[in-house]
């Protein structure tokens, strides 16, 4: 039994980037909402932190500026496989920003917009009550709401879990290191993206020339190899290139954050009632650096269509639109990368691959003509933070 029970007009739960999106144009617009953030301050989740053009872009759009957040330059990725390297400029410049930072920005945003902020708020269940929404919270406390945008992440709620995707045996990891100076400046402006037995990843530098190493292993790969120690080690002895990175390299974290069951190729079909962005929506394999821009991408989108009176399983339909083809084409990459034979051929390909990246990477972006082009204004004017 509820010990409290609130209410509001529109209810955001998740205050990542996507549920950040949506809460600041709803904010900005005039609408009552409040926003439920399961973490009671700053903190680091499991990802790539690469900020595509169009990432960017929506950032710009609510108002906040990477750059000043410290943000690094990507211009470049370099893949490796065992003792091979090959290097291709990106289409298009990336940026580089720790979730912690990025994601409190975004917070920060809503709240000076007029969404009300509620940290500590531990959703466990949302459910259909009385022609709108009941969300409870560990503690017995609940709300209840017209309207609901699940902007909860990697985190399930019970009762509304998604499902496998088509790439579903993945476990991620992360962890931020301090290279050794001249690795730091050898690593530069590029993204390294790195093959392994089950596995693959990115070592990119971020504010504070911290370096974050974020990569994704098969389960039976990672329970092989005997746990996170063992499967480090064995990557930089497979991986030349790693290993070089990360010599004299010191680890910023006692023991690395850890996610499981990641659904690489999951589309929320709709039908459900709920206004599903972020990874709750899609979730587009790592490699392609498209997960924050689709975060965004997905909250801008929620956001023009229910000020525009639309429902929600329209906007499922449109945004299923937008990403499908890019993430057939990013899921079954996926998995050739992290298959056997596709190790087994990844230094043959890398031959061919500078060219290859180069269209990969375009390939795997959002469309352009789908981009929502929208600016906050009204309650704060659109300026750097």
């Amino acid at each position: 039994m509820s010990i409290t029970n609130r209410s509001a007009d529109h209810l955001v739960i998740g205050g990542g980037l996507a549920g950040s999106t949506v809460a600041i144009h709803l904010a900005a617009a005039g609408r009552q909402v409040t926003l439920l953030e399961r973490e009671p301050r700053a903190h680091h989740k499991v990802c790539g932190e690469f900020l595509s053009r169009e990432a960017v872009a929506y950032l710009g759009q609510l108002g906040v500026d990477p750059i000043s957040l410290g943000a690094k330059t990507i211009r470049s990725v370099r893949l490796t496989a065992r003792d091979q390297v090959v290097e291709t400029r990106l289409p298009f410049t990336a940026l580089s920003l720790s979730r912690s930072v990025l994601d409190e920005a975004l917070i920060k945003r809503a709240a000076d917009c007029g969404c009300r902020v509620e940290r500590g708020a531990f959703v466990e269940t949302v459910a259909q009550h009385c022609g709108g929404w009941r969300a409870e919270l560990r503690g017995g406390e609940s709300w209840t709401a017209a309207t609901v945008f699940l902007a909860s992440g990697k985190h399930e709620l019970r009762g509304i879990e998604r499902g496998p995707g088509r790439h579903g045996d993945l476990v991620g990891f992360k962890l931020h290191w301090q290279l050794a100076a001249a690795e730091t400046e050898a690593l530069g402006d590029s993204m390294d993206l790195f093959l392994f037995k089950g596995g693959y990843g990115g070592l990119s530098l971020v504010e504070g020339n911290t370096a974050n190493f974020c990569l994704v292993v098969r389960r039976a790969a990672l329970l092989k190899a005997g746990g996170w120690k063992q499967l480090l080690e064995g990557i930089q002895s497979e991986n030349a290139h790693i290993r070089q990175r990360l010599s004299g390299a010191q680890a910023l974290w006692a023991r690395p954050l850890a996610v499981s069951s990641i659904p690489y190729g999951y589309i929320h079909a709709g039908g459900k009632g709920l206004w599903c962005v972020g990874d709750q929506a899609a979730v587009i394999p790592s490699f392609t650096g498209d997960g924050m821009s689709i975060a965004l991408h997905s909250g801008a989108l929620a956001a023009q269509m229910y000020l525009a009176g639309e429902g929600a399983d329209v906007y499922h339909c449109r945004l299923n639109a937008h990403l499908r083809p890019s993430m057939r084409l990013a899921t079954g990459l996926s998995q050739a990368m992290v298959s056997g034979a596709g190790q087994r051929l990844a230094p043959i390909g890398l031959r061919v691959l500078p060219m290859a990246m180069s269209w990969i990477a375009r390939a795997t972006r959002i469309p352009e003509r789908a981009l929502v082009q929208t600016r906050v204004d009204g309650v704060l004017p659109l300026t750097t933070p």
